[in-house]
């Protein structure tokens, strides 16, 4: 069977609305080759090994597992990263809160990414600004490892903290950032099946309302904030003045809320102290 030829059977086998882009990504992946090589040699023949490898992974996909967990890369920033299961797949939308860090980051600064899962947000900063001392931390060891494997595979250093929020931060930072679980519980059983049955659900879990980790974070960085210091962090589309809410209240000024492409409001930042 040529490249043409399993491409062409394994979109048409794939129960997806981006069957397309997804045939082509397994291909690759089992091919070991870049984007654009399939279309660049389409008679290029497929060993035998090598077709049943390619249907296998189509049928793990069908059964709704995402193509970043089957192949182990994602992408964010133009970065290339390694993710499993003990970790969130980033999502374009989190380009926003990396971009916001990048232009608000004060020279030198040090910065804190709580909630890190992959350690993509801490690394795409670090590759972005040097300037920058960066730490990642989260409660998950599993989610640490693949921080660390991004890290290594990037070169770019980062101090990686095992913590449950602050529970096991010492230092003191200029900006914090975080994209943490902010799905209402009720809500995540009702999420398409490639998030809700293969994302981990530690990482989506927001609470009742799901702003139960803005309101610990607002109260709590205040201490690991140096004089006049950025909190920033992803929100859903609805929150934009529930978070802002918050952050009033523990005392927070100049808050901002920032849209994403589609106009919905993505990132909330803020100053505490000065």
């Amino acid at each position: 069977m040529t490249y043409r030829e399993a491409y062409d059977k394994g979109r048409k086998s794939i129960v997806s609305d981006e069957a397309d882009t997804e045939a082509a990504l397994l291909l690759e992946h089992v091919m070991n080759t870049e984007r654009g090589d399939l279309f660049a040699h389409p008679d290029r023949i497929l060993s035998d090994d090598e077709e049943k490898t390619y249907f296998g992974l189509i049928e793990r996909r069908n059964t709704g597992e995402p193509v970043q967990y089957i192949t182990g890369k994602t992408y964010l920033y133009g970065l290339e990263f390694f993710c499993d299961r003990s970790v969130l797949i980033p999502r374009f939308d989190t380009e926003v809160l990396v971009e916001e860090t990048i232009k608000k980051a004060p020279k030198d600064s040090e910065l804190l990414d709580l909630c890190t899962g992959s350690g993509c947000i801490a690394l795409c900063v670090k590759h972005e600004r040097e300037d920058i001392a960066v730490s990642a931390s989260d409660i998950s060891k599993d989610a640490l490892n693949v921080a660390k494997k991004n890290s290594e595979n990037l070169g770019l250093k980062i101090n990686l903290i095992h913590s449950d929020l602050f529970s096991n931060i010492d230092d003191r930072f200029d900006i914090i950032v975080s994209n943490p679980p902010y799905i209402p519980t009720n809500v995540i059983r009702g999420l398409d099946e490639k998030v809700k049955d293969f994302e981990p659900e530690g990482a989506l879990d927001g609470g009742e309302d799901g702003l139960d980790f803005y309101r610990i974070i607002a109260k709590e960085a205040v201490r690991f904030l140096k004089g006049e210091s950025l909190l920033i962090m992803e929100i859903g589309y609805d929150q934009g003045e529930s978070v802002s809410g918050i952050l009033s209240e523990n005392g927070y000024k100049d808050i901002k809320v920032i849209k994403d492409l589609n106009g919905l409001d993505r990132v909330v930042s803020a100053v505490f102290g000065g």
